[in-house]
Formats: structure tokens, C-alpha cells, sequence
């Protein structure tokens, strides 16, 4: 069975999901196909910076999230050996806030960006088995022995994408970190202000920040090999719950009581993975009218929050690259029309390659260097962190957030 579609996107998480409502909003169809039979809300939250909430105006969906979140007016970061202060830096200026940061259940954003979409743009339990040429048109073979064939191929579908893997992009490398996860609600309010607080050093990088008045999110990056941690552990909450009280309880009692709260349900454990960044400047990350947005373009350590963001970023981009092709009428008399769309079409995503190379490459590094010296266990780096380098890192931090992708509008 074969169908025709003008835009298959591949993966329905927060990249696959903004891109199809970001392609709707501008009056485009397209359609997304996920492996799974509903959608999947792994994880438990994450931050949203500045550039993501613009992305999300320009959904349109920005408002609704902003309800059910509270704004964090600061960050605050401390010494993960003593327990000392380092640096604290205010979002907010004369009662305004000057970088919008929240923290938003990774539910509540799938699930938004989901209602907003046409009924049947989502194709549940339509696993990619291949890509295959046809002319300029690319045949997706569906595992469950369908095809579908289409003109604009969108791989939204995370680390271990098989469009990227198409594509001939390298496999994301393992950083050599993981990070433990948690997620804690209060039947009553939890009483912490709206702050990040983070703590630096000696292998690892913890902290938390509050959702909304009864949730917080919390989080433990480490070096395995630097904290000796027993990779078999990797799969027992327990474990998990018991290694980030050990690091933590000598120098955070707030984040020791929140993680004693936390069900064992609620924490989970991964390797942290990178796509090199030289990959992502120079390899492919298009062929003619096949792209790739999200983290199957740029898998990143978390050190900077701006995984979502900057995968909410392309989206919008993608949108109006394809926007400008799609919707313009046909000009040139001497072109066939099906030629001169296909044209069309790849200069549009050359557009959005352009802009996104350069910005992913400058993201994944920034990251990483940002876990490196707020991890770091090395006396030279701690002294460095301590008196110079953790505003260097805040700082590049809001500089990388205050981004702005646009409106989305075509010009």
C-alpha cells in the first residue's frame, strides 16, 4: 500500500511536534509518524529558556504553557565539595524579567503541541524500516509493510535517527557522563522560591528548581569513572536515590529532603551523548529535500538546558524556510512547475541548514566546556570556577538564551 504525502516528518517528540504545528500555522499540511502507539512522554521536565519561549509565541502555544509554570526570577550556584556560594545572578530588573526561564513538564509540552495539531497528523506505530530514492521523491517503507512517498523528509527522530543515519551523519559519540533525574510533586505547595540552584565540583553537577508551587525537578550529572559509580546501578531507583543523597547530603539539606521525597518511579538514569560538532558543521545534515531538526541534528550534554529549546528554535526556522518555498507561487514559465517546486524546495532547505549549522555547532560546545569546568574535580579548574569561571558560564548561558528564531510569517 502506497499513499502520497508533501511533508513527512519522522519522530512525534518536541521537535516532530513543533515542526508539524509550526508548518501548520503557515497553512501547510504534514503529516508525523512515531514508532510508538501513543505519545511518549519520557522524561519528567525540563528548562525552558528565553529563545524557547519565543518559539513557542510563535506557535501560538506560549501563554497556555506559562499558566501551568512558575518564572525563575534566579540562579544561584554553590560549591558541590562545601556547600559555599559562588555566584548569583537575578533574571529579573526594576520588576521586569529580562531572561524568561521556566520549568515545564515534558508532558504538559508534548500534550500541548499535540491538541494543536489537525486530527490524524499524528501516525501512531509507524516505525521507519528504510529510505529509498524515487526520482527526487523519497519512498518511506514503514515496518508495517506500508510506503509512503513524499516530497519533503523531516527526521525528527532523536539520538539514534534513522534519517540522520541516512542521511551518512556520524552516530553521536557518549560523553563519558550520565546524568540521574528526578521529579517530585507536594499534595500542598513545596515553599521554595523560584530559583535555580546549582552546585559545582568534584565529579558532579546537582541541583533543582521548581516547576510549579507543588513540583520540582532535580538533577545529577557525574563522571562515572571520576565518582566511582557502579554502572550496574544505572537500571535501581534505589541505587540511583542513594548515590545523589550521598553527593549531596553533606552540603544541600533542600535538595537531600526533596530527592527522600521522590518516589522511586519518579528518577531515572542515562548516558549523556553528543554529535561531535565538527559533524554538525561538516557533515550532512541535508540531501536535496531530506533534513534533519532537533536532537537527531544536535544531541547536546544538558549543561546549558537548551536541548528542547534549541530543537523548539529549529522548528520555527524549518517552518518558514519551507514556507517561503512552498507557498510562493510559481514564477519562472520556462521551469516545469514539479522541477521548479523541487528547486524550491532544496534552496529553502539550504536556507535552513545555513542558519542552523553555525548555531548548533556553537551550542554542542558550548555545552560540553560548560560541563566540563562545572564538573571538574581539578583543584586548578575548582579555583578557576570559584572566582572567575562560573559567571563566564552563567553568563554564556543567557547569552546563548537570548536568542530570538522569529515570527512565523513568510517574507
Amino acid at each position: 500500500m502506497e499513499r502520497e504525502e508533501n511533508i513527512v516528518i519522522v519522530g512525534a517528540g518536541i521537535a516532530g511536534l513543533a515542526t508539524c504545528l509550526a508548518l501548520h500555522r503557515l497553512g501547510l499540511r504534514s503529516i508525523v509518524l512515531e514508532s510508538a502507539d501513543s505519545l511518549r512522554a519520557t522524561g519528567f521536565a525540563l528548562a525552558l529558556w528565553t529563545n524557547a519561549w519565543r518559539a513557542l509565541d510563535a506557535l501560538g502555544i506560549g501563554d497556555s504553557l506559562r499558566q501551568r509554570s512558575l518564572s525563575i526570577t534566579g540562579f544561584k550556584s554553590f560549591s558541590a565539595d562545601s556547600g559555599a556560594p559562588i555566584k548569583e545572578v537575578s533574571l529579573v530588573e526594576n520588576n521586569r524579567v529580562q531572561y524568561e526561564s521556566r520549568c515545564v513538564r515534558r508532558k504538559d509540552l508534548l500534550e500541548t503541541l499535540a491538541n494543536e495539531l489537525p486530527q490524524g497528523a499524528i501516525r501512531y506505530s509507524s516505525k521507519v524500516d528504510s529510505i529509498e530514492e524515487s526520482g527526487p521523491m523519497k519512498l518511506v517503507h514503514l515496518a508495517d509493510g506500508s510506503t509512503i512517498k513524499t516530497k519533503v523528509l523531516i527526521g525528527c527522530d532523536g539520538v539514534n535517527s534513522v534519517v540522520a543515519n541516512w542521511l551518512g551523519l556520524q552516530k553521536p559519540v557518549n560523553s563519558g557522563r550520565s546524568a540521574i533525574r528526578g521529579f517530585v510533586e507536594y499534595p500542598d505547595k513545596h515553599g521554595y522560591q523560584p530559583m535555580f540552584h546549582a552546585y559545582f565540583g568534584g565529579g558532579v553537577r546537582f541541583g533543582f528548581l521548581p516547576s510549579d508551587d507543588k513540583s520540582l525537578y532535580w538533577f545529577c550529572t557525574f563522571t562515572p569513572s571520576v565518582v566511582h559509580f557502579d554502572g550496574n546501578a544505572e537500571q535501581d531507583p534505589m541505587k540511583l536515590k542513594q548515590f545523589v543523597l550521598n553527593k549531596a547530603g553533606n552540603v544541600c539539606k533542600e535538595l537531600s529532603t526533596i530527592i527522600e521525597r521522590t518516589t522511586l518511579d519518579c528518577i531515572s538514569c542515562a548516558q549523556l551523548k553528543l554529535r561531535l560538532p565538527w559533524n554538525v558543521l561538516l557533515g550532512n545534515i541535508l540531501r536535496n529535500n531530506v533534513c534533519v531538526v532537533g536532537d537527531a541534528l544536535h544531541p547536546m550534554t544538558p549543561d546549558l538546558g537548551q536541548g528542547g529549546c534549541s530543537a523548539l528554535e529549529d522548528s520555527v526556522v524549518i517552518a518558514k524556510c519551507l514556507g517561503e518555498a512552498l507557498i510562493k507561487p510559481i514564477t519562472d514559465g520556462r521551469i516545469e512547475q514539479e522541477d521548479e517546486e523541487f528547486m524550491k524546495i532544496r534552496k529553502g532547505l539550504e536556507k535552513y541548514a545555513k542558519e542552523r549549522r553555525w548555531r548548533s555547532f556553537i551550542i554542542i560546545s558550548a555545552a560540553y566546556l560548560s560541563g566540563f569546568i562545572q564538573e571538574s574535580g581539578s583543584k586548578v579548574i575548582s579555583f578557576l570556577r570559584e572566582h572567575f569561571l562560573a559567571g563566564v558560564t552563567i553568563s554564556v548561558t543567557l547569552r546563548i538564551a537570548n536568542f530570538d528564531c522569529g515570527k512565523l510569517a513568510v517574507s
